[in-house]
């Protein structure tokens, strides 16, 4: 019994063992802290969409970080990894340039912020809500429901128009009215319109400008203010009780018209 346990002591002592032991041990420790902090950003990805990237980049540097320390603890000489890892580093960045850009620019677009998970975006003539802000990519979901993806590098470069940003939004409607109509008083019904629509807020308050004479209608501009989410539903009802006031008050908007007029000559007739 005792010569097994002296093979034991010696066996523990040995000094690959305690290489090994203390890989083990690095291996361990990193996986906890691996754990430890995904589960962090985890709860603070329920807040903003941009610690995605965060979480998958302190993943693989611990990871990196983790796997460096255990080969070197069991006596693996790391310059000939990271000699290799240098040669295939270059080789890489030639075959994925526009992968390496689009990661550099989801770094400057978190840093940024200008949108997050949840608002709604103008890119171009896509429209969407935001659903992933990844680390080479943007994703969003247009109004019928398609999933768009956008390069980060197209995010930095484009004009994005974040729609959702500030809590309230202004629509601004054109109306036409004909020019025998009084302007005050189209200026009255419209505010009386603003004050019955529970959507529209009071402040800021309601704006009507004349923006010029039209061809055959005076052009007015009624401007009114929503929270963000009654946005849509503001705009859809504002059109329909404009409508109602205007043929209840007999205000008229009008539309083109146009008179052809046909000689004999022009139709081909001869008498």
């Amino acid at each position: 019994m005792s010569d097994v346990l002296a093979n034991i002591r010696e066996f523990l002592t040995h000094e690959q063992v305690q290489g090994g032991l203390k890989a083990i041990a690095i291996v361990l420790i990193g996986f906890l802290l691996l754990r430890l902090v995904r589960r962090r950003i985890r709860i603070e990805a329920q807040r903003a969409q941009q610690t995605m990237i965060v979480r998958r980049v302190l993943t693989a540097l611990i990871v990196v970080v983790t796997a460096a320390w255990a080969l070197s603890s069991i006596g693996f000489d790391l310059r000939v990894v990271l000699g290799a890892a240098g040669v295939l580093t270059v080789a890489v960045g030639f075959a994925a340039q526009t992968s390496v850009s689009n990661l550099i620019s989801g770094i400057f677009l978190v840093a940024e912020r200008p949108f997050s998970l949840g608002d709604l975006i103008r890119v171009g003539d896509v429209t969407g809500e935001v659903l992933s802000i990844d680390s080479l990519s943007i994703k969003l979901r247009t109004f019928d429901n398609l999933l768009v993806r956008i390069p980060n590098e197209t995010m930095l470069k484009a004009n994005v128009t974040n729609l959702t940003h500030f809590t309230v939004r202004r629509y601004d409607m054109k109306i036409s009215v004909a020019y025998k109509e009084d302007i005050a008083r189209v200026r009255e019904i419209l505010i009386d319109v603003a004050h019955k629509n529970p959507l529209c807020l009071e402040e800021p308050s309601p704006l009507i400008l004349v923006l010029g004479f039209g061809d055959s209608a005076l052009e007015l501009q009624f401007s009114i203010w929503a929270a963000k989410e009654n946005y849509l539903d503001l705009r859809t009802s504002m059109h329909e009780e404009v409508k109602t006031a205007f043929d209840r008050h007999g205000v008229e908007i009008p539309f083109p018209q146009r008179t052809v007029h046909l000689s004999r000559q022009a139709t081909g007739d001869e008498l």
